[in-house]
């Protein structure tokens, strides 16, 4: 039990010096080429936080296991928009650029349109859809370098500051070390905490709840609170958006192209798929919750963050009863 714990300890170390560090490299990165932080955040930022998920989803995959392959992309969007999203615009309400933010959401309400189309017009999805979700990605990449490059950030960096200026590899390393502090963090929490509620009479199905739906989800916790505590407010949404979107098509996209699935059937409400009924739907409306009053008015209010987490809280307690 002691060595469970202390790992569990080096894991929550690692998490927490790992998201300090990849923040630094990708606010020096940002700076750097004059992009906006939330740009950043959408992309280099969130392909770093959402390699768990690309992992656990394509395990699952080479398994067969199509429970954990699609419920695994679903819940990450739901338990990254109303928990941890949620937490800090409810702790540090902001302001968001609106003309920034418009082109992340707008890719996610196209990724996820496309998603729950497929699943509620088919109810499977095929390799094509999968190379479709991996093609959309590289879109995204793209289209947000070439935005980047069209619309720098307004330089701020005085001439004393250049000259102290950091070397660009040691922002990339900071950015690479982060990431990988972050993964190693995030395995061994839940390998550890997996150990350690197991020793404690905790059942498996809420384990598999608990731990190993949030392990997969730290990394964004843990950068966006280091982001948050840093002031870089814009970087974390950036990072929330940027990590859903890479849920749907990125994780979605690997585990489909490994090993195509039929929408699981593991609980029904009425007759109908629960899935189909709560999770999709749930999954679209907290960003849309997330999103469009920013959008609309340019800043994030306390009240988005105490309604997302009681929607997450309901979720949650939905998962269980049933």
């Amino acid at each position: 039990m002691l060595i469970p714990v202390l790992l569990f300890l080096v894991g929550l170390a690692c998490l927490i010096k790992g998201g300090d560090w990849f923040v630094d490299g990708a606010v020096g990165i940002a700076h750097r080429f004059h992009m906006p932080e939330l740009l950043i955040g959408a992309t280099v930022v969130s392909i770093g936080t959402t390699l768990p998920e690309v992992m656990v989803s394509a395990q699952a995959a080479l398994e067969h296991n199509s429970g954990i392959s699609y419920g695994n992309a679903i819940g990450s969007v739901i338990c990254n928009t109303s928990l941890i999203a949620a937490l800090t615009i409810a702790i540090r309400p902001s302001g968001v650029d609106k003309k920034t933010l418009r082109f992340p959401v707008a890719a996610f309400f196209l990724s996820a349109g496309i998603y729950a189309g497929i699943a509620y017009t088919t109810g499977r999805f095929q390799r094509v859809h999968g190379l479709l979700f991996l093609a959309m990605f590289l879109a995204y990449i793209i289209i947000n370098v070439i935005q980047m490059k069209r619309s720098p950030a307004p330089d701020t960096v005085t001439e004393e500051t250049s000259e102290t200026e950091k070397p660009i590899w040691a922002d990339i390393g900071l950015l690479a070390l982060g990431a990988v502090l972050i993964a190693v963090g995030a395995k061994l929490l839940v390998d550890n905490g997996t150990l350690i509620a197991e020793a404690l009479g905790v059942p498996s199905s809420v384990i598999g709840l608990t731990m190993v739906a949030l392990g997969t989800s730290l990394p964004e916790l843990v950068t966006a609170i280091t982001a948050l505590a840093k002031g870089h407010s814009a970087l974390s949404l950036g990072n929330i958006i940027g990590a859903n979107i890479f849920n749907l098509i990125l994780v979605s996209g690997t585990a489909i192209t490994i090993s195509p699935f039929a929408i699981p059937v593991e609980k029904t409400i009425a007759g109908m798929n629960a899935s189909l009924v709560v999770d999709i739907p749930v999954m679209l409306s907290v960003m849309a919750i997330l999103t469009l009053p920013p959008l609309a008015t340019g800043k994030l209010k306390r009240w988005q963050g105490i309604l997302l987490l009681c929607i997450y809280v309901g979720f949650t307690a939905f998962q269980f009863i049933h």
